[in-house]
């Protein structure tokens, strides 16, 4: 089992519990597609064609990105080849944020300074800033999508343990069926099947 499974309401092999945590996780990584997005979009409107410093800061974003995108499609496809990779590429990129956010709050100006923006200074400002809260936003986000893919693989692994263990005791049951009938052959005819 992965990070989650192909669930339905109907399904009951899946507990409401994982059900609802698998919604929020979507959800979560949606969010986090269309801040990181946004985020793209406000640092190239201070500048169309990015300094270096703000290559790398798009080039962040789109590592935000890629990550909510497989997340989500490892969370519907419940495959958990990826998990591991998925964790440490949200963590990664969770404290990039966070630095990036203090960067913005904390020296505006010396970092407007690197983006070379083509903007007037108050609205530059103005801009960053909201790029900026997006930022902590998406720091925050990307802690909250790595414990739900906890809980996630969490949930697959006790659940897929008692699927295998129904599996079991179906086939164990099968198997003592087959021997009962085996043994009635052996009996006299009013008990033969």
């Amino acid at each position: 089992m992965g990070i989650g499974m192909n669930m339905n309401n109907s399904n009951p092999s899946v507990s409401p519990s994982h059900y609802h945590t698998h919604k929020v996780f979507l959800l979560c990584n949606y969010i986090l597609l269309g801040a990181a997005s946004s985020c793209i979009f406000l640092t190239l409107s201070l500048r169309l064609l990015p300094s270096v410093c703000g290559f790398f800061v798009i080039l962040l974003h789109i590592f935000t990105i890629a990550g909510a995108v497989s997340g989500c499609a490892a969370a519907s496809a419940g495959t958990g080849k990826w998990y591991g990779a998925h964790m440490v590429a949200t963590v990664l990129t969770a404290i990039f944020q966070g630095s990036v956010s203090v960067l913005i709050f904390t020296r505006t100006g010396d970092f407007l300074g690197e983006l070379k923006s083509y903007v007037r200074e108050e609205d530059a400002s103005v801009i960053l800033k909201l790029g900026g809260g997006l930022s902590i936003l998406i720091f925050c986000l990307e802690w909250v999508v790595l414990t739900l893919a906890f809980f996630l693989k969490y949930y697959a692994s006790v659940e897929g343990d008692h699927i295998q263990l129904g599996a079991n005791s179906r086939a164990a049951m099968r198997s003592s069926k087959v021997q009962q009938e085996e043994d009635l052959k052996d009996w006299p005819w009013p008990f033969q099947v």
